[in-house]
């Protein structure tokens, strides 16, 4: 029989999503005002978005149903923060993702690239990170991750076979491969014990499989970290590859309106190209569709970056200007003109189609992409999130929340600005090992937007790094979907990820750091304080003598 332990873990869930909102209730009862009633919702959402104890989504929903009753928001305003320019840019941007997927680009992409760099093993991590990364600017990292661990330990796999066939092993070495989870994982128990001493008095001799053994059972283990790691630094590149890079824009835009392995012979490095050689032959000449897909790919890339550049009149301010010469066209827009023409452009060159039949009938070929494939794989959780966090955003705002935690955080004036950021970036990357990264950059940025109005500091300057640190989520397996990837293959323990992420998570924090003080400092135009930010304030900032990153300035 289970005992009262058993019983409340397991319905652990259920009794949180009910005791959470009841313990929570003194603070809007208690404490008058509506800023105590949004505190009320955000720290409620905080709680449910740490447990999980409802699907992330669904907890994105409670602002539709608690500002509202709380006089903070009409239902038909907090409505419209679900679906913003942001969203629409997720949207379109994944719509070009899963139009890569469908016609395998990204895997011709990938073997084109590996064939090129070669399989030694220095250049197969770099070739491996490279690719990972670069994809992962485009589409998901989970999806990145998922294609790219089975062609990694496939590779692994004939590169640990080669030696053993070459020593006379009966049987053949099948050197082709499936690009699907494969069901020869290095397990914890597989790998060989090299730490326990022997107890004999004269110790035998050390084979020297033994030490191979333990070389690719390292180099496997780097291989796969390497890989996620990269999925989620690739991610932090552009706008639409990783979800709080979208958070941010959409907070900010609310305010504006070598080594080597040693022992390993050129057979295995053969073996290990022809694998990749030959799943690339699998994939044949490049169809149409893939060619469709590549243009269109290329083409959105080109109107994103001349929309409205900034430094050069860019196409969206030469056809579309409003009153004040800017674009009125949106990432957004781009994106879903291309989206659009995914769902018009056949798959096939017109006049190509294939008869249909005995009675002669020609069947027109499919779309690019057709919107079963695109309900099947849109995570529309994830624009369910963004419209919460946007909500949340706003209803801060609205209540009077965002103002009276700035007057709260004045105090921090007196301490220096790289400090500010460097402490908040430590705090976001330890926050972001247990909790998703969306919902971390969607819990902190409204904060830190509303600090740093208060302190007369550019919101940029401590947004945008905890942004990227939002994506430091090295640490732990749960902590990001690639790293769960990689660990459910069997290579890895917690504390080999934990180590490594350690001590990734302490340089990525440098780096950010670094970067926010120097290259990003002109590009962004961190040591002004910028007049959107100014105008949701009462009191005026003097840039001269408050602001205090001058000296900061190139």
């Amino acid at each position: 029989m289970a005992n009262v332990g058993q019983v409340l873990w397991a319905y652990r869930k259920y009794l949180m999503s009910v005791l959470f909102p009841i313990l929570l209730l003194p603070l809007p009862l208690v404490v008058p005002g509506k800023e105590a009633k949004c505190g009320y919702t955000i720290i409620l959402m905080a709680l449910l978005w740490c447990t999980e104890a409802l699907p992330l989504a669904v907890t994105a929903f409670l602002p539709l149903v608690l500002f509202p009753m709380m006089a903070i928001m009409d239902a038909s305003e907090v409505c419209m923060e679900y679906l913003q320019d942001t969203s629409i840019l997720f949207i379109g941007g994944l719509l070009v993702a899963i139009a890569v997927e469908k016609w395998n680009l990204h895997k011709r992409i990938a073997l084109r690239v590996l064939l090129f760099i070669g399989v030694k093993p220095t250049y197969l991590i770099l070739g491996f990170m490279l690719i990972t990364a670069f994809l992962s600017m485009w589409i998901s990292n989970t999806a990145t991750t998922a294609m790219m661990v089975p062609i990694a330990h496939a590779v692994m796999e004939q590169l640990h076979k080669a030696p053993k066939q070459n020593d006379g092993e009966v049987g053949n070495v099948n050197i082709s491969f499936e690009l699907q989870e494969p069901n020869y994982p290095i397990t914890e128990k597989e790998a060989p014990k090299l730490d326990e001493k022997d107890s004999s008095p004269v110790p035998p001799p050390v084979p020297v499989d033994l030490q191979k053994d333990k070389e690719q059972v390292k180099f496997s283990q780097g291989i796969s970290l390497c890989i996620c790691y990269a999925s989620s630094i690739g991610g932090i590149a552009t706008l639409t590859g990783t979800s709080p890079n979208l958070v941010l824009q959409g907070q900010v835009n609310s305010f504006r309106k070598n080594f080597s392995c040693r022992g390993k012979a050129h057979e295995q490095e053969r073996e290990a190209y022809q694998v990749i050689r030959n799943e690339h032959k699998k994939l044949g000449p490049m169809s149409f569709a893939e060619k469709a897909v590549s243009f269109l790919f290329v083409l959105l890339v080109v109107l994103w970056f001349t929309r409205e550049p900034g430094f050069f009149h860019g196409w969206g301010n030469a056809a579309f200007p409003n009153d004040k010469g800017e674009s009125m066209l949106s990432d957004g827009s781009v994106a879903f003109f291309i989206g659009i023409l995914l769902f018009i452009i056949p798959s096939e060159f017109p006049g190509c189609t294939q008869q249909e039949g005995t009675q002669g009938k020609f069947k027109a070929p499919p779309a690019l992409l057709n919107w079963n494939i695109v309900n099947k794989k849109m995570p529309w959780n994830i624009v369910f999130l963004l419209g919460g966090g946007f909500a949340l955003a706003k209803g801060s705002e609205t209540s009077g929340l965002s103002q009276w935690l700035g007057d709260k955080l004045t105090p921090l004036q007196s301490i220096p600005s790289p400090a500010i950021a460097f402490i908040l970036c430590i705090i976001v990357a330890a926050f972001t090992e247990c909790t998703s990264n969306v919902a971390t950059t969607t819990l902190f940025l409204p904060i830190l937007a509303s600090m740093a109005q208060a302190i007369c500091l550019n919101p940029l300057y401590v947004m945008l790094p905890c942004t990227v640190a939002s994506s430091l989520a090295f640490m732990l397996p749960v902590a990001t979907p690639p790293n769960a990837i990689v660990f459910s293959f069997g290579q890895l323990r917690v504390c080999d990820m934990a180590k490594a992420g350690f001590l990734l998570n302490i340089f990525g924090v440098l780096v950010i750091s670094l970067a926010i003080n120097t290259w990003a400092n002109p590009i962004f135009g961190l040591d002004q304080f910028p007049d959107w930010a100014q105008s949701n304030i009462t009191t005026s900032c003097k840039v001269n003598n408050q602001f205090n990153t001058s000296f900061i300035s190139p």
